[in-house]
């Protein structure tokens, strides 16, 4: 069953709508009206269980299997990164042959930095996980650096922002994020992972950690591909004086995420929907840290 999300500030969900909801194993899913943060989710008691799994979990930090994973979803990100550019570029090549080669080009400099991270050895700590963090932040400059030539000008758009963004197309991608997050949130649990422990990025209270590890993986795929081509199609972002996104804007946003997310991408030898794929990513952590696969393989946009 697909998820449900909150309605516009100001309305509430009764009893019988959450119970209802409960019963049929549908979440939850609370995002701010101004950027996109999954402020909380409601869950059907039982789905967060299997203790084992996150037992091995936490065991995997302290060794090797941590620094593999975390160089997965930095690897598999970049390499979205510069799919997502030649994909743009593809349908680009007769009608602008500049921005064709530009965007090629772009997308071979994203990966760069992917060498020197793949190399490195050994468990997670703060040098290892600066220099994957480094390589990630190295290649997302690029990255949006050439995202900028697809945004419509009338857009404004001044550079990839994140929390506190009031422009229009970064509110547009951050409430895009948060919605992603739920589902990559959904995902980790019913694998019976722990999503605030995670590899890449570090433990802070009320970071969900394994969250923000995973859906580096998916973040092209899923948000910026779609919401990219919304705004070359005439997409109307709507904000209030406070650069929060109007309800049916918000609305828009999380009905073109979830209709990307039943459209396939190949995946092991065939084409899947991207919700299943995501699923599947979540139990290969899982059965990754539990020593029942030999080794985790981050999924990588088609283009």
């Amino acid at each position: 069953m697909p998820p449900a999300y909150d309605a516009p500030d100001g309305v509430g969900l009764s009893s019988d709508v959450v119970r209802a909801c409960a019963e049929e194993g549908i979440p939850i899913h609370f995002l701010n009206g101004s950027h996109g943060d999954d402020y909380g989710t409601l869950f059907a008691s039982g789905l967060t269980g299997m203790a084992l799994t996150k037992r091995t979990q936490l065991r995997a930090y302290e060794d090797e299997r941590g620094l593999i994973l975390a160089k997965a979803f930095v690897g598999g990100k970049l390499q979205s990164q510069a799919n997502m550019l030649r994909y743009a570029a593809k349908y680009r090549k007769a009608a602008d042959p500049e921005l064709h080669q530009a965007l090629t080009l772009a997308a071979t400099e994203v990966l760069d930095p992917l060498p020197a991270a793949q190399r490195l050895s050994g468990a997670i700590d703060e040098a290892t996980r600066a220099a994957l963090m480094g390589a990630e932040g190295r290649a997302a400059a690029r990255y949006w650096q050439a995202v900028a030539t697809l945004i419509p000008p009338e857009l404004a758009w001044p550079g990839r922002e994140t929390q506190g963004a009031r422009d229009r197309f970064n509110a547009t991608l951050n409430y895009g994020y948060g919605v992603l997050r739920a589902q990559v949130r959904q995902a980790l649990l019913l694998a019976g992972l722990e999503p605030n422990a995670g590899f890449l990025h570090a433990d802070r209270p009320g970071k969900p950690s394994l969250t923000l590890d995973l859906i580096e993986e998916f973040r092209q795929a899923v948000v910026d591909r779609t919401l990219i081509g919304q705004v070359n199609r005439g997409f109307a972002i709507v904000q209030d004086d406070e650069g929060r996104l109007d309800g049916p804007t918000r609305k828009r946003i999380v009905e073109k995420v979830l209709e990307r997310m039943e459209s396939t991408e190949p995946y092991e030898g065939k084409r899947q929907p991207l919700r299943h794929i995501l699923q599947l990513q979540a139990r290969h952590i899982a059965t990754f840290v539990r020593g029942e696969r030999p080794a985790y393989e981050p999924f990588v946009m088609g283009w």
